[in-house]
């Protein structure tokens, strides 16, 4: 398989697997690309298979990473994906390979991840991580933090073992009602983003949006996932983006 990689020179002209097709008048792609043009520059790695399909992966320094973690000099995933009839053919492996040798390149202690304790959208499969020697060193359910070390250190102290950060595990925020915080790390948490307050509103819920644009406001968010979180009444409620049908439904089970 081919491979390409985003730089700010081709960023405008490649497509960004997880945003190809978009309908008339919404910004997804843009939004998606915008995001990037700013972390390319901070050393973000996106590689993508040269074909029109949804298989990359997606890495930065642990220090910019847009999750409240504390992972002192590693690599920190972003997004590994691989999807339709591109399964099964090897090139999840291929990608993970490529990160795991420019960690090693760039003498990084190991390579971070988020997965969950059950498979869940927009996350990796922890059974996947374990098979190419992941270790889980934190844990905020369902959430998982999974670490892979690339360099031996004496006695791995508590400084060097990745971590979520304390306020990240109260999964509670201090505004009533319906609470979604959202980044353009996804290409798709804007407008769905948008569409979920307007139905929230609809209901009669108070809303509050936010919309995450720099790393240290995802860093203090008191969940551990940051692309699209979703609370109500203080209350953690999901990192899925959500459909129409699954909002109402959502909202359905709650008192405003």
């Amino acid at each position: 398989m081919e491979y390409i990689k985003l730089t700010i020179d081709n960023l405008a002209t490649e497509h960004i697997c997880c945003a190809i097709a978009e309908k008339k008048g919404e910004h997804r792609a843009a939004d998606k690309k915008a995001w990037l043009k700013e972390r390319l520059k901070e050393g973000l790695v996106f590689l993508k298979a040269n074909v029109r399909g949804k298989v990359f992966i997606e890495y930065i320094d642990a220090e910019k990473a847009w999750v409240p973690i504390q992972a002192h000099n590693c690599l920190f995933i972003n997004c590994l994906w691989v999807a339709g009839q591109y399964k099964g053919k090897g090139y999840a492996h291929e990608l993970l390979t490529y990160c795991i040798e420019d960690a090693k390149a760039r003498s990084k202690q190991g390579i971070c991840v988020i997965s969950a304790k059950k498979k869940q959208p927009y996350l990796a499969d922890r059974h996947y991580l374990e098979h190419y020697g992941f270790q889980l060193v934190d844990e905020i359910f369902p959430y998982q933090l999974y670490y892979l070390p690339i360099k031996d250190t004496p006695q791995e102290s508590d400084a060097i073992i990745p971590k979520f950060l304390e306020h990240a595990k109260t999964l509670q925020c201090e505004e009533d009602g319906f609470v979604l915080y959202y980044s353009c790390q996804c290409p798709h948490a804007a407008c769905y983003g948008e569409k979920a307050a307007q139905l929230a509103q609809e209901a009669n819920w108070k809303v509050h949006v936010h919309h995450i644009k720099t790393k240290e406001e995802a860093q203090q968010l008191p969940c551990p996932t940051t692309t699209y979180a979703l609370f109500l009444n203080h209350r953690f409620i999901t990192h899925e983006i959500q459909s129409e049908k699954k909002l109402k439904e959502l909202l359905s089970q709650y008192e405003k």
